[in-house]
């Protein structure tokens, strides 16, 4: 339900006293039920925090600016509801804090054809932080140089950012002769390891996996002597399918974290829920006198989202800086266990054999049984059930987990509404530093790709102009920018770069979703749990043109500069730039037909410059790739002439020898005016 109109007596009252303002533009408040002037705009000014003039009962006027978002978003909802015009709330210079998450709905959208903006104010910058200030640090250990500081009780946080880089918790490494694993949990076969046994506060350590395409999180429920019992369902579920934590697709990185005893190493922190005390140990050249130093409290910032019947509308969010949250489902007795993506399997699995973790180490019928309910990670910014939403010149940054959500599947949104998402403009905007990925549009539930309700359908997305580089520093396994299942979508000039994984993706469902299903997901079971579907998905219209990619593919493997899934009919990857991936330039994965790319450089690709996944009796064909440039002249997997395939005009060149066609290419790639 949308949050009602804000219509108290107060508002009234204040808005007659203060009719002189009207002239000016900076009116505070106005009844719904007032008489509309023509072509009006209302501007309301919010302080930063610490503003001595601010004041929640002034006039919201650059002079005696409010004092809260909170009440800013309360007047404007007022404003708003007038639908006489457009209606502006300016934040000035500095840090605004909300003590919670803001939620815009039905009532705060733009009436009439008229659009309310947050921006920032002329010249400022302001953040919007989920975080708290730490200061009052005092040493407590000199021999290892650890200092603490406190912080309050009442809450945990997964994240710190120090001088705006997200700190490491504290880690122990394991080599992978340390331990054993089980379908429990392990056992520590170093005597060195020992010691964990007497940790305290066990249930807050947790095991991470890092392996080929995912990136696994799994609390500990206890240790006694040698014995690591995990906490479920989370040991589980990160046991079972693919890529799992007991049979990975390449060699596996284990690590503990989060013990105060693992704190050893400069940058690693370690939070004291019991105590509110947080430990830190400097980075070399690190003065926590002058250190910026953020706590994260709030897991998100902002939710856009109506109902299908009723959408937030008109909504324009410029110049803020999104930035200070956590994410802490991964620390639950669900951990993280990544399927792909940013996409992750939660709670308890009704099909799951009682042998699972030695019969569906590498998948099993009753794996497949768990598709259809995975979950996603959700963004710090979300947006659901909305439509002409309009995100301009923002910088995400040091937040725990995706950066902006748009139309997800109903888990990953506060509102409890999913998917939904119709023209939505994200342009100019800057994506780095976070724990997760940076853009995730779409669901990947079966609502996502045959809605049941056609209104939930993601429709005519715009990604252009951004910059998303060096995150998914946490979630390693999530992509810059990931498009699931959009009708419409375009992808254009963005530069993604420093990426642990794929830079763009777009697609899901491994081809198993579309008409007449996938021979390879026949034989694996999952229609016993699910139809063949004969009518297509709404992915569909695709464009992921002119973007510049490079340095992706750092550190997990089974990707490249462009990755796609399935079917998505009248789509195009067109004059894009991709240099230095760590494995391939495009990678047509599972089920990726009706494609078109064409006029596309890679300049140092590690492996082929493109892909196609045809293995098992999938689906994946109906290329075409033609006049496309490359210094690493290998392709497989696609023939010309082959399963509808078209692969010719395709040129090598070296380095010292660039064509002038795509010197072209090279120059327009990425956002305008780079």
């Amino acid at each position: 339900m949308p949050p009602p109109t804000f219509r108290s007596p107060t508002v009234r009252a204040f808005a007659a006293a203060t009719a002189a303002a009207l002239t000016a533009g900076l009116l505070a408040a106005l009844p719904a039920s007032a008489a509309p002037a023509a072509s009006a705009t209302h501007t309301l000014v919010v302080a930063a925090e610490g503003t001595a003039r601010a004041d929640d009962s002034g006039p919201g006027t650059a002079e005696r600016p409010l004092r809260s978002l909170g009440e800013a978003q309360r007047r404007a909802r007022a404003l708003a509801a007038a639908g006489d015009g457009d209606v502006t709330v300016s934040l000035l210079a500095g840090t605004h804090r909300p003590a919670a998450p803001l939620r815009f709905g039905a009532a705060d959208s733009g009436r009439n054809g008229h659009t309310v903006t947050w921006r920032a104010a002329p010249g400022a910058r302001p953040l919007v932080s989920g975080s708290q200030p730490v200061t009052g640090w005092v040493l407590d250990d000199a021999a290892k140089g650890i200092y603490k500081a406190d912080v309050g009780t009442g809450f945990d946080t997964r994240q710190l950012y120090v001088d705006g880089r997200p700190a490491q918790r504290a880690r122990l490494r394991l080599a992978r002769s340390d331990i054993r694993l089980d379908a429990s949990g392990f056992t520590l076969l170093n005597p060195a390891l020992s010691y964990l046994g007497n940790l305290p506060d066990q249930r807050r350590v947790e095991f991470q996996g890092m392996l080929s395409f995912t990136n696994r999180f799994a609390p500990v429920q206890s240790i006694s002597g040698t014995r690591v019992l995990m906490r479920q369902p989370a040991w589980d579920n990160n046991t079972y399918g693919y890529d799992t934590l007991q049979a990975p697709f390449r060699t596996p990185e284990f690590s503990l974290l989060n013990s105060r005893s693992f704190l050893d190493e400069p940058g690693e922190w370690y939070l004291d829920t019991g105590s509110g005390t947080l430990y830190y140990k400097p980075l070399a050249g690190q003065d926590l006198r002058t250190a910026r130093v953020e706590l994260p409290r709030l897991e998100r910032l902002v939710e856009v989202g109506g109902s299908y019947g009723a959408p937030a509308r008109n909504l324009r969010f410029e110049g803020l800086t999104f930035t200070g949250t956590t994410w802490l489902h991964p620390g639950s007795s669900d951990g993280y266990a990544n399927q792909q993506t940013g996409a992750f399997i939660s709670g308890v699995q009704p099909h799951r054999p009682a042998d699972a973790f030695t019969s569906c180490a590498t998948g099993c019928k009753g794996f497949e049984g768990a598709r259809n309910s995975w979950a996603q990670t959700p963004g710090a910014v979300q947006v659901s059930a909305a439509e002409s939403i309009t995100f301009a010149g923002n910088t995400f940054v040091n937040l725990g987990s995706v950066g902006l959500g748009i139309g997800n599947d109903a888990n990953a949104h506060a509102t409890g509404v999913g998917l939904g998402a119709r023209n939505v403009s994200v342009t100019g905007n800057t994506f780095t530093a976070s724990a997760g990925g940076g853009i995730v549009v779409g669901g990947v539930r079966p609502d996502a790709h045959h809605p049941s309700d056609p209104r939930m359908t993601n429709a005519d997305i715009v990604l252009r102009d951004n910059r998303v580089h060096a995150t998914a520093l946490e979630y390693l396994d999530q992509d810059g920018i990931f498009a699931s299942y959009v009708s419409g979508l375009a992808v254009e000039h963005n530069e993604v770069s420093d990426m642990p994984y794929t830079g763009i993706g777009v697609g899901y469902g491994w081809g198993a979703n579309d008409p007449g299903g996938s021979p390879e997901y026949r034989n694996r079971g999952l229609y016993d749990h699910q139809p063949v579907y004969t009518t297509p998905t709404t992915l569909r219209d695709v464009r992921i043109v002119g973007n510049h990619v490079r340095d992706v593919v750092r550190t997990m493997f089974d990707a490249g500069c462009v990755y796609t899934l399935s079917a998505m009919p009248g789509s195009t990857v067109e004059e894009n730039f991709c240099e230095n991936s760590g494995q391939l330039g495009l990678y047509f994965d599972e089920g990726s037909r009706y494609l078109t790319a064409r006029s596309n450089v890679f300049l140092r690709t590690a492996g082929q410059w493109a892909h196609a996944n045809n293995q098992n009796g999938n689906h994946t064909g109906n290329l075409t790739l033609t006049g496309n440039y490359t210094t690493n002249p290998a392709i497989t997997g696609i023939t010309d002439g082959d399963r509808g395939n078209v692969a010719r005009d395709n040129t090598t060149f070296s380095t010292g020898n660039v064509p002038a066609g795509a010197r072209r290419v090279m120059d327009a790639a990425g956002p305008a005016g780079s």
